[in-house]
């Protein structure tokens, strides 16, 4: 009778003991958790509830106060908040995924032997598109013309853009399709003539001549795009991506793919600068869901340092009396300027060049008007004029920049602007000093998706060929914590996401990634070979 009333007395005290704990949705434990908070501090367990953080601590204490029907072992592995990507194009590269792959082909027959082979497999398309075609890895490392393609779709309009997207190679169909004729000029663009006659080859603004004549994509298009793009960022522990320039009908898409449950990835949009989206946002204000903020606004100050058209205030080296060209007249970025500062939306100008750059922060001064918290941005901010630096600073402008470029352009950079203008290019630890913080991100699909990829180019300077052996200009390497800040916390601030994402925190969302090796300790070789094991987004395992 007495073991039986301890028997009672015992399982009362168990059933207590459970009840006294607090229910959560999930329990990621015996994990090394970067917080990425303002201390950059570390913990072992966090709880979820209803997609948000609601307890990050010990093991001891999240498993003795919460209970779960998921529960995470970490097994010691590296935890981070999910990855933000502070620069990118995500309907643009979810595109590229259903077009030619031109990445890294060597010359210009390689690039016909893969349109070739993409025709055959799909018979059916109205238009070839391709890109990721690059003049610097060719022989000679001269435009290409559009000949070739000529002669093998004489009936079908092919348009293949370089890496960039900044040039691009049209056939005769696509020419006249879009009414492009002999000897026509375009402002901040150009159309290239040979020998009297079009050569395809198109610069800048040029191209929108070509691309505004394709047909628009229907719902299943994006559809389709957008569900392989989110999948392979998924894959990459991406949960937020910061999508630099889109139309009204592209953002009418995703927004209704993320209310159909379809799309999960978070996306903070800017939109193109165009008159129609003007008119559909400016009155409204910035536009805001639980996965979709849009409040920036992207404008093109210049073109690429790779095509030459980075406007630069003394010539290029690799080309005699050519300083390359803005897209636009000045006074086009003072009215934006204008218009912006009374709205509630944020400006972010693509400017490459150092001329380029100046013209912007001179607009940008002219209207911010000393320290404020308006995070107007410079994206790329490439080559900056050692006069110019301080404009970031004296006005808060905000330098987005993707490390990958520096490591890709380091081959031929100094070829085009010379050993002297180069020290002031790719120069993320003196942006980073402007304000003390600088978001990062890949400029995907010019670049490699990978944060991985972006935290190595950030910290060692490298290419995935480890080239060069030294490191690319070490003096503007970035620590490995102010990486980490740049591809979380600080991209996040970047799109006034801050209070949402970056960090894991209490009362934010659960988005974070499980790595099988540790961004903060791993030895640099083994930086590039860093695996995903586990990407949740809003609490929920969606890799």
């Amino acid at each position: 009778m007495y073991l039986k009333i301890i028997a009672i007395l015992g399982v009362a005290f168990l059933l207590s003991s459970c009840g006294g704990k607090k229910d959560a949705d999930l329990i990621l434990h015996h994990g090394k958790v970067y917080t990425v908070d303002s201390a950059f501090s570390t913990a072992e367990a966090v709880a979820v509830k209803d997609g948000k953080i609601i307890a990050v601590g010990k093991n001891e204490d999240i498993l003795g106060a919460y209970r779960a029907g998921s529960m995470v072992d970490a097994h010691g592995m590296a935890v981070y908040p999910g990855f933000i990507d502070a620069h990118a194009h995500f309907v643009g590269y979810g595109r590229s995924l259903f077009e030619v792959n031109l990445y890294d082909c060597k010359n210009w027959d390689e690039v016909m032997q893969r349109v070739k082979a993409f025709v055959k497999e799909h018979p059916d398309e109205s238009w070839i598109r391709g890109r990721g075609w690059d003049q610097n890895k060719f022989p000679g490392h001269e435009y290409p013309d559009n000949r070739s393609l000529c002669e093998l779709f004489p009936d079908k309009p092919v348009l293949l853009q370089r890496v960039d997207g900044h040039a691009a190679i049209a056939n005769a169909k696509a020419l006249q399709l879009s009414g492009i004729v002999p000897d026509q000029k375009i402002d901040g663009g150009e159309i290239e003539m040979k020998q009297g006659k079009l050569s395809g080859l198109l610069i800048d603004n040029a191209v929108e001549l070509v691309t505004k004549v394709i047909p628009k994509p229907s719902k299943q298009d994006y559809e389709k795009w957008l569900l392989a793009a989110e999948k392979n960022c998924f894959g990459q522990g991406l949960t937020t991506i910061t999508d630099c320039g889109l139309m009204y009908y592209d953002i009418a898409m995703i927004d209704t793919l993320q209310r159909e449950g379809k799309l999960q990835m978070r996306l903070y949009v800017m939109l193109t600068d165009d008159t129609a989206n003007f008119n559909r946002y400016l009155a409204k204000g910035p536009y805001k869901t639980d996965r979709l903020f849009v409040k920036g606004v992207k404008a093109y100050a210049d073109g690429a340092l790779g095509s030459r058209g980075a406007c630069l205030l003394a010539p290029y080296n690799d080309k005699q009396g050519w300083n390359g060209f803005l897209l636009h007249k000045q006074e086009h970025y003072d009215s934006l300027a204008k218009m912006l500062i009374n709205t509630d939306f944020q400006l972010c100008t693509h400017a490459i060049g150092d001329s380029g750059n100046r013209m912007v922060l001179q607009v940008y001064n002219k209207y911010l008007k000393g320290k404020n918290d308006r995070r107007w941005r410079i994206e790329h901010a490439q080559v900056v004029n050692e006069n110019d630096f301080d404009r970031f600073g004296k006005t808060s402008v905000i330098p987005s920049v993707q490390p990958t470029h520096a490591t890709s352009d380091m081959y031929w950079a100094s070829d085009r602007i010379g050993a002297e203008r180069l020290k002031g290019a790719y120069a993320y630890t003196q942006l980073l000093q402007q304000n003390g913080w600088i978001p990062l991100g890949t400029d995907f699909p010019v670049e490699d998706i990978s944060p991985f990829k972006t935290f190595f180019a950030a910290v060692v300077r490298k290419d995935v060929k480890g080239f060069p052996a030294n490191g690319f200009q070490m003096e503007n390497a970035l620590t490995r914590e102010e990486a980490i800040r740049g591809i979380t916390i600080w991209a996040a601030r970047a799109d006034f996401l801050e209070q949402e994402v970056g960090s894991i925190e209490v009362g934010k969302k659960a988005d974070f990634v499980i790595l099988d090796k540790d961004l903060m300790v791993a030895p640099e070789g083994e930086l590039l070979g860093v695996r995903v094991v586990g990407t949740y987004s809003g609490g929920r395992k969606v890799y």
